[in-house]
């Protein structure tokens, strides 16, 4: 019964000739689906489903990512500044 109880309840979408598939309009608004949206598709372990997930925009990973190096700005110096001094400590200890 559970089977006849999902299909009915889900939002039936038709590939088109060029692999296209269109969203429900209740999932675009539900998952915040607009035009350029990407998705990722999945196989999962069971046979004929898929797994589709919505990935965030470029501006939402930007923005994600914000303030993860913080750490490392207070450092003296420049990134090149500290690989020089680094390698020289390295030719030093081979020596």
């Amino acid at each position: 019964m559970l089977f006849f109880l999902e299909y009915h309840c889900a939002m039936i979408t038709t590939v088109t000739g060029k692999n296209q598939v269109t969203v429900p309009a209740r999932v675009a608004a539900a998952e915040g689906i607009e035009p350029g949206t990407r998705f990722a598709w999945s196989f999962t372990e069971r046979e004929h489903v898929l797994e589709v997930r919505v990935l965030q925009s470029v501006p939402e990973v930007a923005a994600d990512l914000r303030g993860r190096g913080a750490r490392y700005r207070n450092r003296p110096g420049s990134a090149v500044d500290a690989l020089l001094r680094e390698r020289e400590r390295e030719d030093r200890e081979e020596q």
